[in-house]
Order: C-alpha cells, then sequence, then structure tokens
C-alpha cells in the first residue's frame, strides 16, 4: 500500500461486489434471451446462491468493514445520519455509511429470494428449478411469480442504489465507485485504526470452498423426478 493510502475495502468483498453485478446482469439478459438461454439462466441462480453463502461467511469472518457488525445500526444511529444526510460537508463513513449498510442487508434479502424461489419454477413446457418436483404445481406457480415479481423490485433498488451513488458524487463530492475498484481511500481520510492490514485471502479460499460445497450439497440433494415411462 502506498504512503497516502489505507485499505478498507477488502479483496474478496469487491470480487463479491462486481461479480454478483456481473451476475445479476447475465440473469436479466439470459432471461430476456428466453427459451435457448434459459440453462445459463439457471447456472447463474447456482452461482449466485453460492455468492450470497460467501458474503454470508464473510460477513461473520471477514475482515473489518465487511462484517455485518460494522455497518448494521440501531434506528438511533440511522436517523442521525439521515438528519445530516444533505449536509456536502458531513464527515465521510468509513466502510458502509449506515444507509449504506442498509441497503446492503435489502439488496442480499432480494436476491437471496430471487435465487431460492427460481429453485422451484417453472416455465411449464421444457424448463424447471432443480427443486420444482418438490412442491404442487400451484405453489410453483407462485413462486414463479415472486421470482418474476422480485426481479421488478431488485432492479428497482439497484436504481436507487445508482442514484445514491450519482449524488454522493455530485452534491456530496465523494467518490464511491473507484475505492470499491482498488479498495484504497486516501490516509487524510482513514484512521489508522480504521485500515484494514489485508484482505485475509487465505480466509477468503476457505469461505470460498465452504460456499461451493453447499450448491453442490444443495443440486446432489435435488429431488429425482420419477420417471413416467413403463
Amino acid at each position: 500500500m502506498t504512503n497516502d493510502k489505507r485499505l478498507v475495502w477488502d479483496l474478496p468483498l469487491r470480487l463479491f461486489h462486481w461479480l454478483l453485478v456481473t451476475s445479476m446482469i447475465a440473469s436479466y439478459v439470459t432471461a430476456k434471451l428466453g427459451f435457448d438461454w434459459m440453462q445459463w439462466h439457471f447456472y447463474l441462480g447456482y452461482w449466485t446462491i453460492g455468492l450470497l453463502v460467501f458474503r454470508i461467511l464473510w460477513g461473520i469472518f471477514g475482515p473489518k468493514h465487511a462484517r455485518f457488525g460494522s455497518f448494521i445500526r440501531n434506528p438511533a444511529a440511522i436517523w442521525l445520519y439521515m438528519k445530516s444526510l444533505f449536509h456536502r460537508d458531513s464527515v465521510r463513513s468509513i466502510g458502509h455509511n449506515p444507509v449504506g449498510g442498509l441497503m446492503v442487508i435489502l439488496m442480499l434479502v432480494l436476491v437471496a429470494v430471487q435465487a431460492t424461489t427460481g429453485l422451484f419454477t417453472t416455465d411449464d413446457v421444457v424448463w424447471a428449478g432443480p427443486y420444482n418436483p418438490s412442491v404442487s404445481s400451484s405453489t410453483a406457480s407462485t413462486l414463479s411469480s415472486i421470482h418474476s415479481i422480485n426481479f421488478n423490485i431488485i432492479l428497482g433498488v439497484v436504481c436507487l442504489h445508482i442514484a445514491a451513488i450519482v449524488f454522493y458524487g455530485l452534491y456530496k463530492r465523494q467518490n464511491l465507485v473507484v475505492p470499491m475498484l482498488h479498495g484504497h481511500l486516501s490516509s487524510t481520510l482513514v484512521p489508522e485504526h480504521e485500515a484494514i492490514s489485508s484482505s485475509q485471502l487465505i480466509k477468503a479460499v476457505v469461505a470460498s470452498l465452504v460456499a461451493a460445497g453447499f450448491v453442490y450439497w444443495l443440486l446432489a440433494h435435488a429431488p429425482v423426478v420419477a420417471d413416467s415411462t413403463y
């Protein structure tokens, strides 16, 4: 790290962020392309489940600013931050600010709903999620509807997130995108005790293997469709 920069966002967290962005875009595109791309749409769903499991583990065991405990605040702290939100010269938060922390949790929940319902969906023709046989047709239809509606909600939250980035960039002069690329902030903004010493890559590899193992277990235990041929 250079003398005038301090590490705030660890590499695994940054990779998670941009991989999730890429996965959501690819999921949207493959869904819109339709029938011939649906197998890839399902693959992306499994990949997203792995990302979510990793993020949950990283939110518990990762470096300081990746941990849920560092940005999930009580209502009083959130309200206090909201009161200064439109002050152009308000102090910059190190890591996620209290409102940004809420956005992180909201997005993780929405993506979890999207990936989970996708396991049960069907187009009633060819494609069906691996756990579709475990529910009734009416339940599968309901979950498919939730899957469709929820993605529109995700798009709305993404638009809100982008608007917030623009607001912070233009009004408050705080660039939120570039630090999520290289992980550093100026030492004038980050006290030494707020910086992280490393990205804890070995721990990230272990968390990734656990996440991959969970996805493998999940798919391996999907119900087998009974053979209707005689």
